[in-house]
């Protein structure tokens, strides 16, 4: 069953795309056999799809203190409290792949506290969700929390943009009513 895209704002077509943009689109789809629906719903405005893209890579693609999967432990649970059907199907998807376990993306999204990770990452979800619904009340005591887990300041500034940067990407996808791709669903929940 193939959802709409987005219903408020039109999806360019491919062949009208800025070159740049429409090689990211089908390098995509090469690499994933599908083209996630939040590449054609931000292609409507090719400058903020290419900042918003640029900001996503620098963010969950470098080396860090935090892996690949605990990056992606933010995105769930923050977009599960911000109530993004998008960002909560889609990267969990990506969560259940890096972390090799076909649970843990349901978990999270559900109830973080009550999921199978380590006190390490409790505490970093704690943060990264202070962050995501009342940054406004973070104060020393939280950073002393997180920092008491063996999180460095750099850590600290990861699980915070990325937490504020998937709280723009979680309004924008409600906004727009992105639907996830039917192909997120079963990624990673079964053994290949």
């Amino acid at each position: 069953m193939t959802q709409p895209i987005a219903q408020r704002f039109p999806t360019p077509a491919l062949d009208k795309l800025p070159e740049d943009i429409r090689t990211r689109i089908m390098g995509v789809q090469e690499k994933s056999g599908f083209v996630p629906n939040v590449f054609l719903s931000l292609a409507y405005r090719p400058d903020e799809f290419r900042a918003f893209f640029a900001y996503h890579d620098a963010l969950m693609d470098k080396d860090s203190g935090l892996t690949k999967a605990e990056r992606e432990m933010i995105v769930v649970a923050t977009s599960a409290a911000n109530q993004c059907h998008y960002c909560v199907i889609a990267h969990g998807a990506i969560l259940r792949i890096r972390a090799k376990n076909p649970t843990i993306a349901d978990q999270i999204a559900v109830n973080y506290r009550k999921a199978d990770i380590t006190p390490k990452q409790r505490a970093m979800l704690d943060f990264a969700m202070k962050v995501s619904r009342s940054a406004e009340t973070i104060s020393e005591q939280d950073f002393a929390e997180v920092s008491g887990h063996g999180f460095s300041d750099d850590d600290i500034w990861d699980i915070t943009a990325i937490s504020a940067f998937f709280a723009l990407s979680n309004r924008m996808a409600n906004v727009t009513n992105m639907k996830p791709n039917d192909e997120f669903y079963m990624m990673g929940r079964l053994p290949k």
